[in-house]
């Protein structure tokens, strides 16, 4: 099994939008060393990497199977629990589902999360101190 470790990202939807439309603006480039997966809360970052679903991973990484068939047998799991848990892990950016030969074969893209997390002033804080949070690195 080939590691590969992804630095992964907490950040609200609207500053998620904000940033991307900055992007696409050309008003904000990326650094190198930012997530690469985003999650709009803790809650969501922690149901996606459950330790069920990072047994999952465990098993794509290192089965490597052909099919969603095949990792059924090989996790017990039921085809539609599969995929529904796949395709919110593929929306996140974890894994990749191939199509091939009328045959879908997940793909693990990560087999390690780095976590990085700002701390922003809230509005209330902003207002008694009449400062802005900084948007470094949004």
């Amino acid at each position: 099994m080939k590691k590969r470790v992804v630095k992964i990202g907490v950040m609200s939807k609207d500053k998620y939008r904000e940033r991307t439309l900055a992007i696409a603006r050309g008003e904000y480039v990326p650094k190198p060393g930012e997530p690469k997966i985003w999650f709009e809360s803790m809650q969501s970052m922690a149901q996606v990497l459950s330790e069920d679903n990072q047994e999952l991973l465990r098993i794509i990484a290192e089965k490597e199977p052909a099919s969603m068939k095949e990792l059924a047998q090989l996790t017990g799991r039921k085809n539609s629990n599969l995929s529904r848990t796949l395709k919110t892990m593929e929306r996140a950016g974890v894994v990749e589902l191939k199509k091939e030969n009328r045959e879908v074969r997940p793909v693990v893209k990560a087999t390690g999360f780095r976590l990085e997390i700002g701390i922003r002033a809230h509005a209330r804080d902003r207002t008694r101190t009449g400062t802005e949070p900084s948007s470094e690195g949004f």
